[in-house]
């Protein structure tokens, strides 16, 4: 008897020690993350506060105005870095994050950025940002628990209990009437294009007008040659051998800017605003789920008439 419960008192013994072991473990990984949290403060003079959930921020820039609230629409940019600053990666250039801001935690993962099912959540983007007003900044530092943890995320070079630092910046846009005309705009001039601007807002270069320019109508039924891109290049759809179909059934940047400008063996490049393509909704491969055209994107589509059928 004496023997099973020494043999009972060792196991519990081992116990307790493997317990306390792993909480050790646990509490060691929480005092690395204070300390390296705040050797990023003082070494780059942040002078924030430190939020009840671990992670650190400092409004940069207070701005003017008003904060959103959790129903309010709020464009803003963001970039992850590494605690020497270098930069992990950051929101796309032309694609500026949209959503309401109850929902703003959620962000493209960028290994998988058109993937809607592999967006990483970071709470604190969502809490800092309600503190911001429009044309506003900041910095969060966050700890590893709360960002890529013991795993890190090697495919980022993101290193095992790593802590994170994130610059925010909320654009002072409205809507996205206004973002669509910034990227545009930004894209004719960093491309040196000479273009015209319909009154939809679409941008047009005319490389051939073609014949019976004037027999074209949002009704035709046409034969068209096109290649689709998005601002950054990426190609997304095209048909060197020519789709067939009402003029109408296609998106509302084509039907509401070509009528009267090209016709048979006319060649046009079009800039078109997100508004006027496929919208918040962007466009999803159907098997996969992915994005093919990620929501608010503007379009570059390079379009040749072949063929004009009225009805």
């Amino acid at each position: 008897m004496i023997k099973k419960l020494s043999l009972y008192t060792l196991g519990l013994a081992g116990c307790l020690v493997l317990f306390n072991s792993c909480k050790k473990e646990y509490e060691s990984i929480g005092e690395l993350d204070v300390r390296n949290i705040d050797a990023y403060i003082a070494k780059n003079n942040i002078t924030g506060r430190k939020d009840t959930l671990g992670y650190a921020y400092q409004i940069t820039n207070p701005a003017t105005g008003t904060v959103a609230g959790n129903q309010d629409s709020i464009y803003y940019t963001y970039e992850f870095k590494h605690a020497s600053n270098a930069t992990i990666f950051k929101s796309a250039e032309y694609v500026f994050p949209e959503t309401f801001l109850g929902y703003s935690s959620s962000i493209p993962n960028p290994s998988a950025p058109l993937a809607p099912a592999s967006n990483l959540s970071f709470p604190a983007i969502r809490y800092t940002l309600a503190k911001l007003k429009k044309g506003g900044s900041a910095v969060i530092v966050l700890p590893s628990s709360s960002a890529f943890g013991r795993n890190g995320y090697a495919t980022l070079g993101i290193e095992s209990n790593e802590i994170i630092v994130i610059q925010l910046n909320r654009l002072t846009y409205n809507n996205q009437v206004e973002i669509d005309n910034f990227m545009l705009n930004k894209f004719v001039t960093a491309n040196t294009l000479n273009v015209q601007t319909n009154p939809n807002r679409v941008r047009y270069i005319i490389s051939a007008e073609g014949t019976d320019k004037a027999t074209l109508k949002s009704d035709s039924y046409v034969t068209v040659k096109y290649t689709g891109r998005l601002l950054d290049g990426t190609v997304f759809d095209t048909s060197t051998d020519g789709i067939t179909g009402f003029l109408d059934r296609y998106i509302p940047g084509w039907y509401e800017t070509l009528p009267g400008k090209v016709g048979v063996g006319g060649k046009i490049r079009l800039l078109i605003p997100s508004y006027l393509a496929y919208g918040k909704e962007g466009r999803k491969d159907s098997s996969t789920g992915a994005y093919v055209i990620p929501p608010n994107a503007c379009l570059d589509f390079d379009i040749e008439i072949t063929a004009i059928v009225n009805k």
